[in-house]
């Protein structure tokens, strides 16, 4: 009789599924990785690389006989089309919130048999969530924050990262811009908007480019602003705040964390802990 089984030989072409399936205790699925992933350490010292971002090696994956491949998002479309109709199962992700994260981690340890250490990961992830909510909530004034994706043209940021910037007590000065899913409707047609909203933070993750403060500050009317004025652009690396999985709510919320402390404290204003 047919038996149902889990499956045994998985390829990430994202780094948020190989850094999850490392913490819940099933890399050793793992045969194929995106060269992107720089987490952990030890996949890409280990794992084969067989893609990029938006490009694949089609023929590479099929000679490693995965089981599935995880994707993430319409941008690896075009990967997943190919792959499936060269006959490989695909499963691609498409969450954008910090609950599409923790919902992600659940459905995809599922998927390997690994559901009570997913379930025990969420758990210790929402745990840190709510202790950096309870202490962001004893900010005495809380920053206006301007997040900055891409630099030409200028685009913000991303849902998970809004809802970063306010579960860390800041207040996200494009928010309604979260609710587009593509970069293309979070571009701003007019860069003066920025300077309108005057934040006091400026944060800036520029898609895996090294951020440079000085092309900011040439911008046109942009020193105005007091992010700028008083020198409080912080680069945050791209891989803990643009990955849609663990790192943006461990390392990536804790970055922007310390960043609100150390502004709060720039103003003379101690956070209580």
């Amino acid at each position: 009789m047919p038996r149902a089984s889990f499956p045994k030989r998985v390829i990430c072409l994202t780094e948020e599924t190989t850094e999850t399936l490392y913490a819940l205790s099933a890399d050793e699925l793992i045969v194929g990785i995106s060269g992107f992933t720089v987490r952990p350490k030890i996949a890409r010292k280990t794992k084969p690389k067989i893609s990029t971002y938006l490009d694949a090696n089609i023929d590479k994956i099929v000679d490693l006989k995965p089981d599935m491949v995880f994707a993430w998002s319409d941008l690896q479309a075009n990967i997943c089309s190919e792959l499936i109709r060269a006959g490989i199962e695909v499963v691609c992700f498409n969450h954008r919130s910090i609950d599409g994260i923790l919902s992600m981690i659940l459905r995809l340890g599922s998927i390997v048999g690994k559901q009570k250490e997913a379930i025990k990961y969420i758990s210790q992830l929402q745990k840190n969530i709510e202790k950096t909510a309870r202490l962001a909530q004893k900010r005495k004034i809380c920053p206006r924050v301007y997040f900055e994706e891409w630099y030409d043209p200028l685009i913000t940021g991303i849902c998970w990262v809004s809802e970063i910037i306010e579960l860390c007590g800041g207040i996200d000065v494009f928010a309604e811009n979260r609710v587009f899913p593509d970069a293309k409707r979070r571009i701003l047609a007019d860069n003066s908007e920025v300077i309108r909203r005057s934040p006091d933070i400026l944060l800036a993750s520029w898609c895996g480019k090294q951020f440079k403060p000085e092309k900011v500050k040439v911008r046109e009317g942009w020193m105005e602003i007091p992010a700028v004025r008083d020198n409080h652009m912080y680069d945050i690396h791209s891989s803990i705040i643009l990955q849609p999985g663990p790192a943006a709510l461990t390392e990536g919320l804790a970055s922007v964390m310390h960043i609100f402390d150390r502004w709060e404290k720039s103003k003379g204003i101690a956070n209580e802990v």
